[in-house]
């Protein structure tokens, strides 16, 4: 085909659609290993619950039958194993007979949202072992390095780069191969049965396309939840959430005057963060709030967590309305916090109410009820134990296995399809089949809100900007070296 017939006018739309077409391509090619990887570490992640059960079987569960003992006394038993010098970083009472209590304890040599956890027969009161935990979920060794895999191939914060990459582009490619495949559709013609190579592109194609199409609902949902955990897009998104007023209501542990209640860290499980009880200093950065018309503090005087005192603050928030079987007491070292009780039962109905409780008299300072939380927090709480499989037991894990493992089979038929249509080494592939040149055939009427929509994405989604300037990078890069092989060829013609 000539240089002229790639250079003549296009139409609106079919300029548009080639520009569409090759941005596909290139999330495809270049996107699509990361993608990949996400998908596939995030179904084992989700496969695994019963695994780790399986796995932690002496630790999580006991056969012990009988009265189970007071939880002070279950704390005595975790506090001795513990040497006595430990600090109680927050406890997990035996939900259900059969199953062992978890004293968990900070630990400056684990990373932040980890910690060591004794387990404790709540009949016998006899050690059942000591795991690492992580997160609000309380997964253990195996599913956190699972959970290390699936967000940064286990390499930190500069891993984090890649689900951050992946979740930035994957509703992009959703969308617009939503969009090649309804256009695309008009132009098949006939049914003249097709042979050899072209009969593979085809069916490769159709692989593809329908596995998107039967897909695309968890590729947006997947693309959504993830940005939220995300390192660069996650920080945008919550201060937008936190302009709007639509962060998730956690409770006050301030004992000093009252003072309003922080917001929740719905992403406990996916990030490393600092879940300890605010100090004073962390007051100066909480929004809406002076210091500087603070009543000159002491610094508040450290105050000893006694055993006992756990049982008497888990009566108060019974008493109060927290009726989860599943919670989480967390109590505090100064003089001015409130302890917490909090329902962590984040399957369907989600049970994730809280109390703060002041431990010396027992009154209930604070109460946050998940019925009450505004819409887009609840739904935000729902989407992110949907994406981690948690949110429906078995058929969430299932679902999610269905989603991911189809996405990894739709990006194997774009590459089979890619390596079926691709150039041969001594074909002149025509300068005009890149992405700037492309572009240049869009109209000016549509160039300019599409940059525009570009440059917002671009900020918003700092990973997909920088991407975005390496494509075109390599695709200047291509279009000068092809139009240099061209101009090479027709002079020695």
């Amino acid at each position: 085909m000539s240089h002229s017939a790639y250079t003549q006018k296009l139409t609106a739309n079919a300029a548009f659609l080639a520009l569409l077409k090759r941005i596909h391509f290139y999330i495809g090619l270049f996107i699509g290993p990361f993608i990949f990887v996400a998908a596939l570490t995030g179904t084992l992640y989700v496969l695994t619950p019963q695994l780790e059960n399986h796995l932690y079987a002496h630790e999580l569960f006991s056969s012990s039958v009988g009265e189970v003992q007071p939880l002070s006394r279950q704390i005595d038993a975790a506090l001795n194993a513990s040497g006595g010098e430990s600090k109680i970083y927050a406890v997990r009472p035996a939900p259900a007979s059969g199953e062992n209590t978890r004293v968990m304890f900070s630990d400056p040599a684990l990373s932040a949202s980890k910690s060591r956890a004794i387990f404790v027969d709540p009949v016998t009161l006899r050690i059942q072992g000591e795991l690492t935990v992580y997160g609000t979920s309380g997964i253990l060794p195996f599913r956190t390095w699972l959970d290390d895999l699936h967000r940064g191939l286990l390499l930190g914060d500069v891993g984090r780069n890649y689900s951050e990459l992946a979740a930035s582009w994957l509703w992009v490619a959703a969308l617009g191969g939503m969009v090649l495949w309804v256009t695309g559709r008009q132009k098949v013609r006939g049914n003249r049965k097709l042979t050899g190579v072209v009969a593979k592109q085809r069916r490769s194609r159709r692989w593809h396309s329908w596995l998107g199409l039967v897909l695309i609902a968890g590729l947006l949902f997947f693309s959504a939840t993830g940005l939220t955990w995300s390192q660069w897009a996650g920080d945008n998104i919550g201060l937008l959430r936190a302009k709007m007023g639509w962060m998730t209501p956690s409770v006050s542990t301030s004992l000093i005057g009252r003072v309003s209640a922080t917001s929740a860290d719905e992403h406990a499980d996916h990030h490393a963060s600092d879940h300890s009880n605010m100090t004073m200093t962390g007051m100066a950065d909480m929004p809406g709030m002076d210091t500087n018309d603070l009543p000159d503090q002491k610094p508040p005087s450290p105050v000893p967590v006694l055993p006992a005192t756990f049982d008497a603050v888990v009566h108060a928030a019974r008493e109060a309305g927290i009726d989860a079987a599943k919670i989480e007491i967390r109590p505090a070292y100064s003089a001015d916090k409130a302890w917490t009780v909090t329902e962590v039962d984040r399957s369907w109905p989600t049970q994730v109410d809280a109390v703060s409780v002041n431990p010396q008299t027992m009154a209930i300072v604070d109460h946050t009820r998940f019925a009450h939380f505004p819409l887009l927090a609840k739904l935000t709480r729902w989407g992110v134990d949907a994406h981690m499989g948690i949110l429906f037991g078995l058929w969430n894990q299932i679902i999610l296995a269905f989603f991911g493992l189809g996405l990894c089979l739709m990006i194997g038929w774009g590459y089979r399809l890619w390596w079926l249509r691709r150039p041969q080494m001594n074909s002149n592939t025509n300068p005009v089949a890149a992405l700037m040149q492309t572009w240049r055939q869009v109209p000016f009427s549509l160039q300019c809100p599409i940059a525009l929509i570009v440059i917002a994405l671009s900020l918003s989604l700092p990973l997909m900007g920088v991407s975005l300037l390496i494509f075109l990078l390599i695709d200047s890069w291509r279009w000068m070296r092809n139009k240099a092989i061209l101009q090479t060829s027709s002079a020695s013609q």
